[in-house]
């Protein structure tokens, strides 16, 4: 039974705990199962939720089992129900006869439920639960997350993969028709017309087998985790040596390296380019991931990785960095846009027998507008272990919301260090190029980011600016979703980031839930146009009122001095 008090116990954790959901279960040092179980587990309960809460109050099972717990009776459920080999404990254990002794009324609960959807399959079902859930969450019931396939030009080309791994997929023109009928497995895929070299196949298509995964000739890599790379190289790349600070656990390391063997092979006469890359992360654990991913991807002859390297920790000047002109910066974030893999899921409890009557401003949905973002991410808390609306919903007293885990200090601390991060890199003597990435949606830690380092001395002093829009690869500068200006706070106010229009275009956002089919993201391109004299202080800083930021990531959960951001002025 520890898998299940190990998933109530992950998804019960303090929300001010910081990584994402996937890293903390896999840092955890308390956890008794596998961490892939208690990840697996959870992901998949929270895909039926809506449909095991039914059946579930349906049954009646609560007010008959005093041992089970909502959230434990949704985990047992789910696989008892839809599980293999079923409730992954001993027959004699409590919860498992708890469950079991009414086997025949969920069962039956179960079978009334798929047929008041009219699904024939479980995989219809899965399908139309999934439209439920997106349409209660205001999103587009229609919206499809495909699985997105990148292929490794190191080790392959487009062309090859088409004739061999996709030699059976008929193609299509939208993500749409990728699914049809409930059918996530049916053999469709969508050239993406953003990013070269990357494919938009059905969502349950499973690659784990194939050949071409095995042996690194395709990625799997979210569509908007492509940007950065892209946007930092374009497809003609030959201005010098490459930086990935924040690399682990490879994925953009192993584009880069993707994008630049592409750029070689097919420029006549440019085959020696000498560009190489050097990727980095602070942590020894991740770095081992790191060097197994891009020894897979083939990409060990062009990057070298630096284990258990802290970026911050790095001397410009230092030798090995004096062809460094492009430099790729995707650090730590509150990971407030990662959809269902990273993120603390939702999840719809079941009505326990003490339960108490949910806050209706809390069982309100208010769908999110596009050009606002978000301000919560969900989780759970202990006290909610009883609610019987969402794991997400607010008591009627003034206990905050806990779909908000990461608290505005946190954020703020996050900021302050993605700042810290992006103005080091501007210092590297041959910088030409920077890209900068977070998978938020807060504005904090995005446009609220480039307006700080733009205000910064090291910005002003060596000529740093956003690269505009019709300076961006094709690819990108067709992407339709901007940055955004102004931001509603928890308070209801509104806060505004005081960057041009021109700038503001120059970011790019990724929305979840809309039809890209991607989660939330952000990137945005830093070009240097020369060493610049500055006299006195610019107007753009002065309306600004922003501080200069320095420190090192040591700094991060320490007071800082008084040039550390505290956040938007009222």
């Amino acid at each position: 039974m520890s898998l299940y008090y190990d998933a109530v116990g992950v998804l019960t954790a303090p929300a001010s705990t910081g990584g994402s959901f996937k890293s903390r279960l896999y840092n955890s040092r308390t956890l008794k199962a596998s961490p892939a179980q208690v990840y697996a587990l959870v992901v998949e309960a929270a895909k039926w939720d809506i449909l095991l809460k039914e059946v579930i109050d349906n049954a009646g099972i609560l007010k008959l089992e005093p041992k089970l717990t909502p959230l434990l009776a949704l985990l047992l459920v789910h696989d008892h129900l839809l599980a293999k080999n079923g409730i992954a404990a001993t027959a004699t254990h409590p919860l498992r006869q708890a469950v079991e002794r009414h086997k025949i009324r969920l069962k039956a609960e179960f079978t009334k439920a798929r047929v008041r959807r009219s699904c024939a399959t479980i995989p219809e079902l899965k399908e139309a639960v999934r439209r439920e859930k997106l349409a209660s969450q205001g999103s587009s019931a229609s919206a499809v997350y495909p699985r997105w396939v990148r292929i490794n030009n190191v080790r392959t080309t487009m062309e090859d993969q088409l004739k061999t791994t996709f030699a059976s997929f008929q193609t299509v023109d939208t993500l749409d028709e990728l699914v049809v009928g409930g059918d996530e497995k049916q053999k469709r895929m969508r050239v993406d017309p953003h990013i070269p070299d990357l494919l938009a196949v059905a969502p349950g298509v499973d690659f784990s087998t194939s050949p071409a995964y095995k042996n690194g000739e395709i990625i799997l890599q979210d569509k908007a985790s492509c940007f950065p790379a892209y946007m930092l190289l374009g497809e003609d790349w030959e201005k010098g040596d490459l930086v990935d600070g924040c690399a682990a656990p490879g994925n953009k390391t192993t584009h880069m390296a993707s994008l630049l063997y592409k750029a070689r092979a097919n420029a006549t006469g440019r085959r020696n380019v000498s560009s190489k890359i050097i990727s980095m992360d602070a942590s020894a654990v991740r770095a081992k991931t790191l060097q197994k991913m891009v020894a897979t991807a083939g990409a060990d002859r062009l990057v070298t990785v630096l284990p258990g390297q802290d970026f911050l920790a790095l001397d410009p000047e230092d030798p090995r960095f004096e062809d460094a002109t492009g430099l790729l910066l995707d650090p730590s974030c509150s990971g407030s846009g990662i959809i269902g893999r990273d993120d603390v899921p939702t999840l719809i409890l079941p009505a326990g027998k003490s339960a108490p009557t949910p806050s209706k401003k809390g069982n309100q949905s208010k769908k999110r507008k596009r050009n606002e973002a978000s301000t919560a991410t969900p989780t759970a808390t202990q006290n909610q272990l009883q609610t019987p609306t969402s794991v997400s919903a607010t008591d009627e007293n003034d206990t905050p919301s806990t779909s908000e885990p990461m608290n505005t200090e946190r954020l703020l601390k996050l900021s302050n260090l993605q700042t810290r991060i992006v103005t080091h890199a501007l210092s590297f003597p041959a910088a030409t190029h920077i890209s900068y990435s977070t998978c938020s949606i807060h504005m904090i830690e995005n446009e609220a980011v480039v307006r700080r380092v733009l205000d910064s001395d090291v910005a002003r002093r060596r000529g740093w600016r956003v690269l505009r829009r019709d300076e961006q690869p094709a690819g990108l500068r067709n992407w339709e979703h901007r940055g955004i200006k102004t931001e509603e706070g928890k308070d209801g106010e509104r806060r505004e980031v005081g960057l041009s229009e021109e700038e503001l275009q120059g970011c790019l956002r990724c929305w979840p839930g809309d039809e890209e089919g991607t989660g939330g993201f952000f990137v945005v391109g830093f070009v240097r146009d020369g060493d610049c004299e500055i006299d006195g202080e610019d107007d753009a800083v002065k309306r600004r009122g922003n501080p200069t930021v320095s420190g090192s990531r040591e700094d991060e959960d320490e007071d800082q001095e008084d040039d550390e951001w505290e956040g938007f002025s009222d």
